[in-house]
């Protein structure tokens, strides 16, 4: 299936993403707040959503991995692909939950 977009899901997955995504999810706002100062100076793209922090990368499990030895006690953790959300994410700034 094509999208008129110019290209196919996974074409504008590789083009706009990375590979996969861990989502980051931690229990109070207090320490949410401290992971981001720590997240955003680490060399993968960060985005924070209210409810958790998105970092883009080529091998989630080892940027997870990695992550959490730095220091980080993250509530939750999930790896994933990405999809055609975060490339909306990427091109518009904005999450398809937000108003």
């Amino acid at each position: 299936m094509s999208c008129p977009c110019g290209g196919s899901p996974r074409d504008l997955i590789a083009a706009h993403s990375t590979r996969e995504v861990v989502e980051l999810r931690f229990a109070t706002h207090e320490e949410h707040e401290r992971a981001g100062t720590q997240l955003h100076g680490a060399d993968e793209r960060v985005e924070e959503l209210a409810d958790r922090f998105l970092v883009y990368a080529a091998d989630g499990d080892a940027t997870a991995e990695r992550l959490t030895g730095n220091g980080l006690r993250p509530a939750a953790v999930l790896v994933r692909r990405s999809t055609l959300e975060d490339v909306f994410l990427r091109l518009t700034g904005r999450s398809l939950d937000e108003e």
